[in-house]
């Protein structure tokens, strides 16, 4: 990226990244590199578990693993920002944590069933605990919220996200594919390696801020967590050896749990700060006006998760996948959402941003509604190709590229409000975990995915797919409904 430096004559001749700080070039190659490995590995997942030649699972267990493995790096997230904040800092925790997912990709690459879980879980811990650090890295490079450059530097940042998670599917996944399925796990240890590589050069132009724990553990608490951490891992070593020597081991012994812990502990988590007797009388309205949006949100990424997982199987199964004559893999439907997303996300803040100068743009709550009502209408549009398959023909590969699109503008519209939401609507004793409890979001409707997938039930069935889209819509025209309700408890925050 080198040639993309620029003389800032604001400056005293420092160079930096398109007029922001050196550092961000270093974070946006390293997220962009961890991104290309994540998506890479996401998109064959699904495919992979369920071909002949790879684990050759049923659709449902297959959608259940990948549910529960999406679920896991959104719940660790939590715990991985927790390191940053407590015991490693920022600069490095990123570092470990590139260097456990690529461990993970690598373990993904051998040719076993035992190993292939291993990778699993390990790709998992190093993206939770990657993903709360790096943003927070982005941050520091700036003076406080008032510097006008962040908003535009998290823009570039997240365009850097988008293009790792666009090239992924077109490179892993053809290789993973046409090729070999553990050379792909493999080719996405490689973009880890290359994001470790440069995250490590560049280290020397990131503030000084990520070097700093900002509450380090006494050592009383180092000492305690240790302990109860030992014995939790006890626990579960002992419990896990004691199935397999008695052999009644099978998958669901793992999945189940960690689909169960999914659910419960967002409900924990939420009972805790809104029984908080320390919040004031305010932050507890918000808070209930917050779980409207949670229960919300979880909805909608129990569908929009579903486009790696459910419609994926279904293309691969059931679907035309050419264009003109010309074939490509499935992966490459994976692409479809990181390219609309950097076609379209600066059309939707030109958009919003004009509404606002005239007066009309949409409240919160009326975005958020619309991108539920959206993501059931994305559900609605996969009745038709499912019709079609279920008729004995294959779907064309455009009724997918238009769910996706569907999805994408679904995305847009409720994503980034819920973000902003979170954050205007934490309680300041929360207000660095706030986040977290927003990724514990899509940990929740991912395992409702999983769970359902354990049960038995059919996700590609149009019963199913009707009663999910039905759902989502219902949820989006209730919020809408009951705007005035959620407003007043939202107080100020608009």
């Amino acid at each position: 990226m080198a040639s993309s430096l620029t003389k800032d004559s604001a400056s005293s001749g420092e160079k930096t990244f398109f007029g922001h700080p050196r550092g961000l070039a270093t974070l946006f190659m390293t997220e962009m590199w961890e991104r290309f490995s994540y998506y890479g590995m996401r998109a064959l997942l699904p495919l992979y578990l369920i071909a002949p030649g790879g684990l050759d699972m049923k659709p449902a267990t297959a959608t259940a693993i990948y549910s529960v493995y999406l679920s896991l790096v959104y719940l660790l997230a939590m715990p991985g920002g927790w390191f940053g904040d407590r015991v490693w800092g920022p600069r490095k925790t990123v570092a470990i944590a590139g260097g456990v997912i690529m461990l993970g990709h690598l373990t993904l690459a051998l040719p076993s069933e035992g190993t292939f879980f291993a990778g699993l879980g390990l790709v998992a811990i190093g993206s939770g605990l990657l993903k709360s650090n790096i943003s927070t890295m982005v941050g520091h490079l700036y003076d406080g919220p008032e510097d006008p450059r962040r908003d535009g530097g998290f823009t570039i940042f997240y365009m850097g996200i988008n293009m790792g998670a666009f090239a992924a599917p077109l490179v892993i996944g053809t290789i993973g594919e046409n090729v070999n399925w553990h050379l792909g796990f493999a080719l996405a240890a490689v973009g880890m390696g290359l994001g470790v590589v440069q995250f490590l050069l560049g280290t020397k132009h990131l503030d000084e801020k990520s070097l700093i724990v900002p509450k380090p553990l006494s050592k009383d608490e180092r000492a305690s967590t240790l302990r109860k951490s030992m014995i939790w891992l006890g626990i579960a070593a002992v419990f896990y050896i004691g199935t397999v020597v008695t052999g009644v081991y099978t998958l669901n012994w793992l999945l189940v749990p960690i689909t169960i812990a999914g659910l419960v502990i967002p409900v924990m988590v939420l009972t805790r700060i809104k029984r908080d007797k320390e919040l004031s009388e305010a932050e507890q309205s918000k808070m209930s006006g917050y779980i409207w949006f949670f229960v919300a949100a979880a909805i909608f990424w129990m569908i929009y998760d579903q486009g790696g997982s459910t419609l994926a199987i279904f293309a691969e199964s059931s679907a035309e996948n050419s264009v003109f004559g010309w074939d490509f893999p499935v992966s490459w439907y994976q692409s479809v959402n990181p390219v609309l997303i950097m076609a379209l996300a600066p059309v939707f803040a030109a958009f919003w941003l004009a509404l606002n100068r005239r007066g009309k743009e949409p409240s919160t709550i009326v975005k958020f509604s619309s991108g539920l009502v959206l993501v059931g209408a994305s559900f609605f549009v996969f009745l038709m190709p499912l019709t079609i398959a279920g008729d004995g023909h294959k779907a064309a590969a455009m009724w997918l590229v238009a769910i996706y699109f569907i999805q994408t503008v679904a995305e847009l519209t409720l994503s980034p409000v819920g973000l902003s939401v979170t954050t205007k609507m934490a309680p300041a004793k929360y207000a660095s975990q706030m986040m977290g409890v927003w990724f514990l979001a899509v940990t929740a409707g991912d395992c409702t995915t999983g769970l359902l997938s354990l049960a038995g039930v059919e996700l590609n069935g149009t019963g199913v797919v009707a009663a999910e889209a039905t759902l989502a819509v219902a949820a989006g025209i209730a919020i809408f409904m009951y705007r005035g309700k959620v407003k007043k408890l939202m107080g100020e925050v608009r």
